[in-house]
Parts: C-alpha cells; structure tokens; sequence
C-alpha cells in the first residue's frame, strides 16, 4: 500500500513540477512520466508479489480469467485505457489543442490514459473517453501550429467594382487587431451567384483560435461599415411575379 502511495506522490510532483517549468516540451514529459508510473505500478506489484514467495501460477490462472472479464464486461474500459496508450505515444492531441471530436468542440484540458478532458467555450468540462479519439474523426487546429484560417463570405450586387470592394476587404482585415499580418490577408472572387457577385475574405489569426466565430462577427461588422461608407449594396434575393388576368390571352408582368 505504501509503495502505491509514494508512487502516485511522485507521479503528481512530478507533472506539477514539469507544468510549472516553461522551457520544456510538457506534453512529451506528462506522457513519459504517466507511462513510467503505470510500468512501475505492474514491475513493483510483481516484485512484491515474488518476495512474499506466493505460487505465481495461482495469478496465470487469474491472468486468463481477467483477459476472458476483459472480452466481455471489461470490453470499453479496456479500449479507453488502449487508447489512452496510443494517444500518448503518438500524440495526435496535446493540451493545449483546440479540438473538435462529434459534436464536442474545445481545448484539451487533460489527458489520461482512460479519458480525455475538454474545455468549451462556454467553460463547460465534458469528459470523452479515449476511444472516440480512435474510432471517430478528430478535427485539430492546432496540430500544425495555433494559427488558424477564417474565411467569410460576402455578396455585393453586380453593379459593384470588385477592384474596389477587394480593396475594402482588404481594409477591414488590416483594421482588425485580431488578423495576422503574414500570412496575408486575400480576397477572391468565388461565384457569379444568381443576385451577385460573391467574395471570399480569408484571414488567418492566432489571437481567435478558440473564438472563431467572435472574430467573424467583427470583420461582418467592420464590411458593413465600409460597405455603407462607400455605398455598395448588398443584394437580396430577387424574383419576378407574374399575374394573369381573367383574358387567358393577356397577361401583365410587374
């Protein structure tokens, strides 16, 4: 008993004291250190169990029983706690990673071999077991980096200059503390859609990573503003209405 608690004291001293220290990789360390603690959970739990001089085939037998529990009522705990395994070694997410596993989207708060913790943005804590890390399909936008591309669409009607609305786009990007300088801001012209043109702006930020859509709204409010300013209309949907009169023959277009 005393050997598990020494060992689970030195584990938590352990990832405090490497959280604490900024200069190394803490997502490298926190895997080591939770790996080596649980190979040094089985290796002292078999030494003590070779000192007390027991029949260890007594715990062959119990082995195999355990691995038929496993199979069967043991099944999801053991696919958690595997998955766990891969996820630390492999490191597909680290904390800090801004995430979208389903239909939960967050930081990375906390990676343990059974479950994985993640932080949204409404500060709501859900607990996702290891596995859906396995079997579903993991969005990460920050695996390559934290910066992360926004791209907002913007019709203007056909009578606008595009020269000129890509240069207010352009301006609104610049205004916005939020957007990063390089890579650079563009503008494309994406479709000739059925009541105008549609443009692209697409920015890149570092400071809106977990906050994409507050980023949108203040480059939606900033087009509005320059929009108004150099009077380009936005364009609704147009349709045409035709009523027919009770001659058949005639027929009147509005």
């Amino acid at each position: 008993m005393s050997f598990l608690i020494v060992s689970s004291k030195l584990k938590k001293w352990l990832l405090a004291s490497v959280t604490k220290n900024r200069g190394v990789n803490t997502s490298n360390w926190r895997a080591t250190i939770t790996l080596s603690y649980y190979a040094l959970i089985g290796i002292g739990l078999v030494g003590i169990l070779q000192t007390t001089g027991l029949d260890l085939s007594f715990f062959t037998v119990l082995t195999g029983a355990i691995g038929i529990g496993v199979g069967f009522g043991m099944q999801t705990i053991f696919s958690n706690f595997v998955s766990g395994i891969i996820i630390l070694l492999e490191k597909p997410l680290k904390l800090g990673d801004r995430i979208e596993v389903g239909t939960i989207a967050g930081n990375v708060q906390n990676i343990s071999v059974r479950a994985t913790t993640i932080v949204t943005n409404d500060n709501v804590s859900i607990i996702v077991p290891n596995s859906d890390f396995i079997s579903k399909q993991v969005i990460n936008w920050s695996h390559s980096g934290n910066r992360v591309r926004v791209t907002i669409s913007v019709p203007v009607s056909y009578d606008s200059d595009p020269v000129l609305v890509e240069q207010l786009l352009l301006q609104v990007a610049d205004n916005e503390p939020g957007v990063l300088k390089a890579p650079a801001p563009k503008v494309q012209l994406t479709e000739f859609a059925e009541s105008g043109l549609r443009f692209s702006l697409l920015v890149w930020t570092q400071e809106y990573t977990d906050r994409l859509g507050v980023l949108k709204s203040l480059l939606n409010f900033g087009v509005l503003k320059v929009f108004k300013e150099n009077k380009i209309r936005i364009p609704y949907p147009q349709r045409e209405i035709h009523v027919f009169n009770e001659d058949p023959t005639k027929e009147t277009k509005l």
